[in-house]
Parts: structure tokens; sequence; C-alpha cells
């Protein structure tokens, strides 16, 4: 931890390492106990303004948001939206009863399974209402999102606060794809202290001209740098970040989601 302490002393310097041996969770794990282990056993701290980047499944998994896919009853609704995109049914049913509502329904020339567009309970609009199998560990099975990923983030930071003794921020991160671009990057779904968003407006940029709507959404920039760290095969859900200059402040990952007044594309 010296050399990461170190990197992030440097002027203007900003340091991010993904936690070592954190073991595979389970539901009914205290998620928070095993980081506390896991950093106490490699002699590792945290300090003030460390914040702290968590894959949703960590706490998902924890909080038993883990379903068999033997366990669910597919509605005639799924049925026949799995028809539509070539869906396992059961997985459908799980993706609706996480869902206000299905915002595109498509098969897809160049994959197997075709997409599902899905405005999560949440308010998130992302693939399949971020009903996922990957790093499940167990077959034929599916993770959900937690129940409530700022409620968990402040958990989990009040847990880590009072061991360590110091001031955190936490963000819940889930990988989502993006309108009008290709790929995957992670996001903020959960908060803890952290600022969702930097109000930079009435400020002045490096020329001097007043910005009028800058708003820099930080939380979603931390998410998109530990996927950076977080390998879906290297078993590293937790990225710690050192140097940012932030100041906590009581905040929601539905902050970020833009109000539906303002959503041109509907």
């Amino acid at each position: 931890m010296a050399g990461l302490a170190d990197d992030a002393l440097m002027d203007g310097g900003i340091a991010l390492r993904a936690l070592p041996g954190i073991p595979d969770i389970q539901p009914g794990d205290d998620l928070a106990e095993v980081l506390i282990e896991s950093l106490r056993r490699r002699a590792m701290t945290l300090r003030d303004g460390d914040i702290l980047a968590v894959a949703h499944k960590v706490i998902s998994k924890a909080e038993g948001r883990v379903v068999a896919l033997a366990d669910i009853t597919p509605s005639a609704e799924a049925h026949e939206l799995a028809e539509r995109v070539n869906k396992d049914p059961r997985k459908v049913q799980a993706i609706l009863g996480e869902s206000t509502r299905v915002v595109r329904a498509m098969k897809r020339p160049d994959q197997e399974e075709g997409t599902l567009i899905a405005e999560h309970r949440l308010g998130f609009i992302c693939a399949n209402a971020a009903v996922d199998e990957s790093n499940v560990g167990a077959a034929d099975t599916v993770i959900l999102l937690p129940e409530d990923p700022d409620a968990s983030a402040r958990r989990l930071c009040e847990r880590l606060e009072a061991a360590f003794g110091v001031r955190l921020g936490i963000v819940v991160t889930d990988t989502f794809g993006r309108p009008w671009r290709m790929g995957l990057v992670n996001v903020a779904i959960g908060l803890a202290r952290v600022p969702a968003r930097i109000d930079m407006v009435g400020e002045r940029d490096a020329f001097g001209r007043v910005l009028s709507v800058t708003m820099p959404a930080l939380a979603d920039e931390l998410a998109a740098a530990s996927g950076l760290a977080m390998g879906k095969s290297d078993k590293t859900p937790v990225v710690l970040f050192r140097g940012i200059d932030w100041q906590p402040e009581e905040s929601s990952a539905n902050e970020l989601i833009r109000p539906k007044q303002e959503d041109l594309f509907r």
C-alpha cells in the first residue's frame, strides 16, 4: 500500500489499485467484515479521503440477490418476449420482475440471443434490467441488482469508516452499454458520501471563459476508471482510489438519471 500512497502524493497525482485476495462471496456473508479482514491480513489500511469502487455483484451476492432459474415460473408475457428475442423465458421473467417497462426488444443478426432494453425499477435504462449470468458462480442462475444500492453503499461505508477510523466514500458499480457508442463501461449505481456530480457552473476554464453548463459526473468517472482494474476473470471486485479531490455529501446514484422530461428520444 505504500507504493499507492506515494503515487497519490505526487503533485496532482491520483492512484488506483484493485484490492487483492477477496474471496468468493456467498449469500449471507458479511461483506464489510470480509473486506476488513482481507485488508488487515495484508497489513493494508485505508486513509481519509479514500474512495472504494465496489462491483455490485459482491454486494448482491451477500444480500442474497441470486435467483435460480428453476425457481422462476414465466408469465405469458415472458414467453412472448422470449420467443421474439430467443431468450430463456425464465430469464425474461426475471428481467420483467426487475423492470418498470421494456424499452426495446429486438433480435440481433450477429448474436444468438436478441436484446432487451428495459427500465429498471430504480430508474436505470440498460440491457436486461441489469439481470446477469456472469460471475454468479452457479449454472442456470442469475444475479440481480441490490434492492437499494445507495443504502448498501452507506452501510458498507459506515462499517469501514468505523473499522479504520477514517472518512471514506463508496461507489457501487455495474457494467452498462451506452447509447450511440459501442462497448461497455462501469457506471455508478449506488453512492455513499461521494458526489454524483460536480457543479462547475460559474467557474472559469483555463482561458478564463465562464462555464455555463459544465457538470462532470464524478461518480461515473470513478466507476469507469475502476473498470481498468476490475477484470471479468480476475476476481478483483473492489478498487481503491487515493488522491481524488472531493468533498463528502449526501448523495444518490439516482441523481445521474436524466429526468424523463429531458429525454429527447422517448
